[in-house]
């Protein structure tokens, strides 16, 4: 009996550690559609600030609270300049307490790029809080932090039309779950940053950072 109980367990583990790799994979797969259609053209993001990003944060679906005030929530992926080349994908998480005016129940895909090679290493660390870690300003206008010397800049995009809405004192934090699920074991942003090998999975990911900061 208690043999069919540790079997059990066992089994069990290994459906969810399954389960979270796919979804993790799958993740990843959204934010490289959300990369490519933003910047496709400069519609959402212009050619120019990419070509000047220091690291690229792309976090698919960000999930925002009820109308007027609410929590937001998102899970995405963090690269960075290793030369002349884009590092593995970091796992990350994206967490708001408060977002301000806006349209209620709604998802946005938000990238967000680090135009300061000074800021790396807090952005990789275990919290860094946007606003208040480095002044923030959307780039495409949509809303009132329009400030050009912003050293991180903020882009969203909905199927609708988009109201813009406030992430100071936001989070951005490492997404440990996300990591091992794609590296198989526990690794650090900055350890995966700083030289951890591209898996196949995440390829085509650092393929289109690469693609669309050349533009």
């Amino acid at each position: 009996m208690r043999r069919a109980q540790i079997l059990l367990l066992v089994t069990t583990a290994a459906v969810f550690t399954a389960a979270g790799a796919d979804d993790t994979i799958a993740r990843l797969e959204k934010a490289t559609a959300v990369l490519n259609k933003m910047a496709q053209s400069g519609h959402d993001i212009p050619a120019g600030e990419l070509a000047s990003a220091d690291c690229v944060v792309v976090i698919p679906g960000f999930k925002k609270g009820a109308l007027v005030v609410g929590v937001g929530h998102g899970r995405g992926f963090i690269s960075c300049r290793n030369g002349d080349n884009w590092s593995a994908p970091g796992a990350i998480t994206l967490d708001s307490g408060s977002l301000g005016v806006q349209v209620g129940g709604e998802e946005i895909d938000i990238v967000i790029l680090s135009m300061d090679s000074g800021l790396r290493s807090k952005l990789l660390s275990d919290r860094f809080a946007i606003g208040s870690d480095a002044s923030a300003a959307w780039g495409n206008g949509a809303s009132a932090h329009g400030d050009p010397s912003a050293k991180i800049r903020l882009y969203g995009h909905t199927k609708g039309a988009f109201a813009g809405f406030d992430l100071d004192g936001a989070s951005l934090k490492p997404d440990d779950s996300g990591n091992k699920a794609l590296y198989g074991k526990t690794l650090s942003n900055g350890e995966i940053v700083a030289g951890e090998t591209v898996p196949s999975t995440a390829q085509t990911f650092v393929a289109t950072v690469a693609q669309v900061s050349s533009r």
